[in-house]
């Protein structure tokens, strides 16, 4: 035997892309909701049958889960991002502006693939309800701790309530979605965001 051949690997490796067929499968998800995406679309999308979904992914929710970590991670990962801006009203712009601009592009399903899920999922899918909603209080949370820092540093009023901004923050990013499923287009969206940062708290730093 020639000791210099190279060992074949074990196993065998997979024949598709596996980031591609989940990113399809997010846009089925993101489009139709976790309740309205049937097995035989999320099959027809990611080029693959039953049972190769389910050795790649897991059954129809973990496959979910996976497509939502996918989201956060990739397309919206401008969130944590937007944290991290010096002030709270640059946070705020960023937020905003970059969720619009996401939500309204052409290149994907518009509206917010976490709040539409939440607002479709009826009881036979309740688990994945309080998942997304998860999702947004974890959301709102994140906000309200930054504006609390902000309040600190003076870069918000000594009056203000960080829990109070957040869940306005929060309200209008939410509306955003809405209306964007909805139709409403980005010059309006952006008036609207004008509008908040216009009548946005500031402090004394």
């Amino acid at each position: 035997m020639n000791t210099t051949q190279l060992k074949k690997p074990r196993g065998r490796p997979p024949s598709f892309d596996h980031e591609e067929a989940l990113e399809k499968a997010l846009q089925v998800f993101w489009t139709h909701g976790y309740e309205g995406a049937s097995m035989a679309e999320l099959m027809g999308a990611m080029g693959l049958n039953k049972p190769s979904i389910y050795a790649a992914f897991g059954n129809k929710e973990e496959l979910f889960h996976k497509a939502l970590q996918k989201y956060q991670t990739g397309i919206v990962a401008y969130v944590n991002e937007a944290i991290h801006e010096p002030t709270a009203r640059q946070v705020v712009e960023k937020l905003l502006t970059k969720s619009v601009e996401v939500l309204t592009s052409q290149r994907s399903p518009r509206g917010c693939m976490i709040v539409q899920g939440a607002l479709a999922c009826g009881q036979g899918a309740s688990q994945i309800q309080q998942q997304l909603i998860a999702c947004r209080k974890g959301f709102e949370n994140k906000l309200r701790q930054r504006f609390e820092l902000a309040k600190k540093s003076s870069d918000l009023p000594k009056d203000a309530n960080p829990a109070e901004l957040a869940k306005y923050v929060a309200t209008i990013h939410q509306g955003i979605s809405v209306q964007v499923s909805s139709g409403a287009t980005k010059e309006e969206l952006m008036a609207v965001i004008t509008i908040a940062l216009t009548n946005w708290p500031v402090g004394s730093s």
